[in-house]
């Protein structure tokens, strides 16, 4: 098994470039994951589940990858869920997983298709931070909420040494936007030492 993936994962790149890499990576990437004790999908899931009452609503797996995350919501009892990623190589092991009702490519360019509302929660799990999507996607996704929806997401360590990524989530709840309903630091991949902060927003 090549380690050498996970190694370079947190690397800035362009948007083609990482599409290359999680592209090359989607054979190995969840042994890979799964050898180094990935837990932030759970945590994440089990966090999500705690903060909603209806687990039958539509939520969107935002960054999906092969559907690790998508495994861990299911495990909680979420039962309705689409998918989004970057890497059309991660989505096919999404897919081969059967538990997505749709599942779609985005460029990283364009904003992808979301209608403000048609999620009751959306999650990003281990997506947004350094080597992956920049901030902005953090207020992307808030603005596809509606009132009452939930976002789930997690920031690993070396996003957390950027002040801007939870400066951002700092802003939408001073401005009344936005409540944290969740928040707790704990492992992420403990096999590279590395930890991460779940949090759970609701939009207001």
């Amino acid at each position: 098994m090549n380690d050498g993936f996970l190694s370079q994962a947190y690397s800035a790149r362009d948007t083609a470039s990482m599409r290359q890499l999680y592209d090359d990576w989607a054979t190995t990437y969840e042994a890979e994951l799964t050898k180094n004790g990935y837990a932030t999908p759970g945590r994440c899931a089990v966090a999500l589940a705690a903060n909603m009452q209806d687990l039958t609503l539509p939520v969107l797996d935002f960054g999906c990858g092969t559907g690790l995350s998508g495994k861990a919501l299911v495990a909680e009892g979420f039962t309705t869920l689409d998918g989004m990623d970057l890497s059309g190589d991660m989505l096919k092991g999404a897919e081969s997983k059967g538990i997505y009702r749709t599942l779609k490519q985005i460029d990283g360019e364009t904003p992808p298709d979301i209608v403000q509302g048609d999620y009751a929660a959306i999650a990003a799990i281990g997506v947004i931070g350094g080597g992956a999507a920049p901030i902005g996607v953090f207020d992307m996704l808030m603005d596809r909420l509606g009132s009452g929806g939930r976002m789930v997401l997690s920031f690993n360590d070396h996003a957390l040494e950027d002040p801007e990524n939870e400066g951002h989530m700092a802003d939408w709840c001073a401005s009344g936007r936005a409540r944290v309903l969740f928040r707790e630091h704990g492992d992420h991949i403990p096999g590279i030492n590395l930890r991460s902060t779940v949090y759970v927003l609701e939009r207001l």
